[in-house]
């Protein structure tokens, strides 16, 4: 299974916040190394887009041997599309992950990823609705079943955000994994300034402490001391 990291540099709220330093390593390397630690991911791609303002996002991918494709700026649906299709048959279902979300657990991604190969949903996901942290947001998508609807993606919302045409339509084949508690209030993702700074703390004061060996459960009384 593959996984594919959306990153673009022109966040409205933080701007460059993925190759923002989070203890010395930019925030996407933090993203990936995470996901690396998974046992079921065998390739990760870092999805940006072919604007001059990205550029930076490529030369990082190269100087770190970071497999990328480059896309549609404000089409991310298309951008994976044009990828996939590329790709054939090679990659019959991928999971989505945010580049905004250093914390994102790869025992979570492990679990999901099982339930996905045993279940053979469309779509897997556990923000639909939401009861998982922001930041721990994973989707595995099924990725014939995505190309073949990307021509009824009409809002821009829907360009925007990969699954988005499917949760607006309520289509069958969604499974959605619930927490036993919500915690859907609990922002573990990257989007502002604040963010940033309790990221920041978090990882040095606690993750590195812990040689990066953590599950999410173990950050909520973390993220909860920074309110």
């Amino acid at each position: 299974m593959i996984a594919i990291i959306q990153a673009r540099m022109s966040s409205k709220r933080l701007p460059g916040k993925v190759l923002k330093k989070i203890n010395g390593k930019p925030m996407l390397m933090r993203v990936v190394e995470n996901i690396k630690r998974s046992k079921k991911i065998k390739k990760i791609y870092i999805a940006t887009s072919g604007s001059p303002k990205d550029n930076k996002i490529v030369i990082f991918c190269k100087k770190n041997k970071l497999n990328f494709f480059k896309g549609e700026l404000n089409n991310v649906s298309l951008r994976f599309k044009t990828f996939l299709e590329k790709k054939g048959s090679a990659y019959k279902e991928f999971i989505r992950i945010n580049g905004d979300s250093p914390f994102i657990d790869p025992k979570l991604i492990d679990k999901f990823a099982n339930i996905f190969k045993k279940k053979k949903p469309l779509i897997l996901t556990n923000t639909y609705p939401r009861t998982y942290p922001k930041g721990q947001s994973i989707e595995i998508i099924n990725s014939k079943f995505f190309i073949k609807n990307l021509k009824y993606f009409k809002l821009p919302d829907d360009k925007e955000h990969v699954t988005h045409f499917f949760y607006r339509k309520k289509y069958k084949g969604i499974l959605n994994l619930k927490s036993k508690e919500n915690y859907s209030k609990i922002n573990m993702c990257v989007d502002t300034k604040n963010d940033l700074r309790i990221a920041r703390s978090i990882y040095k004061n606690f993750i590195e402490k812990k040689k990066n060996k953590f599950c999410w459960k173990t950050l909520i009384n973390k993220f909860n001391e920074k309110k």
